[in-house]
């Protein structure tokens, strides 16, 4: 088939599909926050059972998301991209569905892999469809419409949880994803990358989830009985995946890319922040919900000024960066966040949204804003051309699992376990040092950008 053309029926059945497949994950991202506290109160879970109901996904997520690119990539993006979504919507059933919170947790582990089949390929659909000519202006279109899905999932979690039940914020995907599907099946010409060839690296993919979830399990459940069996196999399971990546002949991870240092000190910037992010939002919402009193939808909606800032800054702060360079932006994005992390350490009993929460909140998306462009840009522009996808996709699974760890460690360090979420004496007590913890964070994160980011990132000649 042809490259698609702007304008042209098959190009918003194209960009359709792309926009609904991935905007199903990013509302899925900013509503389970929303839903957490009803959800423990409704299924009698624990602390660490709501921080897997939020990390079973990202550990999933995170683990193959590289993979699911990959086989997009050989296996046909259009048929992995389907196949993705109605996993993600099966496992959305089985969420919605779930009588207990192990149930729930295991559903969302089926779910992050749904996730992690489509979430490349609705990006790669486009780049493989369109004329050259066109992609830009595809892209912004997926991306912009994207944004928007991701400010409306406060909007309609809060009002699903509030209004009917919480189960209806995964049943709302089966209609979407049928939609998805259909759009897919109607428009999409399938691709895939001709130069893509050789064996799919499923020993490092089982690795890198043996390693997450060792990790993961240990940091949630620190000082229980398996703890230590735990971090055991995480730490051979991240030792074994750097073998086997250095030895296979066709890598999920080319550990070469982190040779170059300033594709390394991105990365590890990213991971700061990521995780400062995602633990943010994490201890916000229930914060507002178990000592502020607001109802889920409150809650929610309180999150919309970092959206905002995203939605109309996030150019131009891209634009900033290319004009200055990477080095400033990177540097001082982190700290505008930290000190609007700080802004949040006043969000407490009496809480008011326009006085505590708005300004914090304001004040962190401007220097989420002012960072993430710039950031991507100096990923891409440290690897070589021919694996600027696999770049991209390193930097988007450390970014998942920086949110991942956060959660996982941040309530126990601050001293929250069992039903404490519940709590509003012990929960406002510990959500201070929280803040306080992304704060320092955000801060170590702008100073690794300052002494290791160049002023300026040249492109790498091609690999050999």
């Amino acid at each position: 088939m042809s490259a698609v053309a702007w304008g042209t029926p098959s190009a918003r059945g194209i960009v359709a599909a792309a926009t609904l497949g991935s905007g199903l994950t990013l509302l899925d991202g900013t509503v389970v926050n929303v839903a957490l506290r009803t959800m423990g109160e409704d299924l009698d879970a624990s602390l660490s059972q709501l921080q897997w109901i939020t990390n079973g996904y990202l550990l999933s997520l995170a683990s193959l998301i590289l993979l699911g690119g990959s086989l997009g990539d050989r296996l046909g993006r259009r048929r992995v991209f389907i196949i993705g979504t109605v996993w993600f919507a099966l496992a959305s059933l089985l969420c919605g569905l779930a009588p207990t919170a192990e149930v729930l947790v295991v559903a969302r582990v089926l779910q992050g892999i749904g996730g992690a089949l489509l979430t490349p390929g609705s990006l790669a659909m486009i780049q493989g469809a369109f004329r050259a000519e066109d992609r830009s202006r595809a892209i912004g279109a997926w991306s912009g419409l994207g944004g928007i899905a991701a400010a409306l999932g406060p909007l309609v979690g809060g009002l699903l949880v509030d209004h009917a039940s919480w189960r209806w914020i995964f049943l709302i995907n089966l209609p979407l994803a049928a939609l998805t599907v259909w759009l897919a099946l109607r428009w999409v010409p399938e691709t895939r990358d001709p130069r893509a060839h050789g064996r799919f690296d499923l020993t490092g993919a089982v690795l890198a989830s043996l390693a997450l979830a060792g990790t993961t399990w240990a940091l949630t459940d620190a000082g229980g009985p398996v703890t230590p069996w735990a971090a055991a196999l995480g730490l051979l399971a991240a030792v074994a995946f750097v073998v086997v990546e250095r030895r296979t002949r066709e890598p999920m991870v080319p550990l070469g890319l982190f040779a170059d240092r300033t594709f390394s000190a991105a990365n590890l910037m990213t991971l700061l922040v990521y995780a400062a992010l995602g633990a943010i939002l994490f201890f916000l919402v229930l914060q507002l919900q178990t000592v502020g009193g607001y109802g889920a939808l409150a809650a929610g909606l309180a999150t919309l000024p970092i959206t905002a800032c995203m939605l109309f800054l996030a150019a131009r702060g891209g634009a900033l960066g290319e004009r200055i360079g990477p080095r400033i932006p990177m540097t001082f994005g982190p700290l505008v966040m930290a000190a609007g992390t700080l802004w949040l350490l006043v969000v407490g009993p009496d809480v008011v949204w326009w006085r505590d929460v708005a300004p914090g909140l304001t004040v962190f998306g401007l220097g989420l804003a002012l960072m993430v462009a710039p950031l991507t840009a100096t990923v891409l522009a440290a690897a070589p051309d021919e694996v600027a996808g696999v770049a991209s996709g390193i930097n988007n699974a450390v970014a998942r699992a920086g949110s991942l760890l956060a959660v996982a460690a941040l309530p126990m360090a601050v001293g929250l376990a069992g039903d404490d979420y519940r709590d509003p004496a012990r929960f406002d007590t510990a959500y201070g040092s929280a803040m306080v913890a992304c704060a320092v964070l955000l801060v170590v994160g702008g100073v690794v950008s300052w002494f290791t980011i160049p002023a300026r990132v040249r492109t790498p000649a091609p690999a050999a």
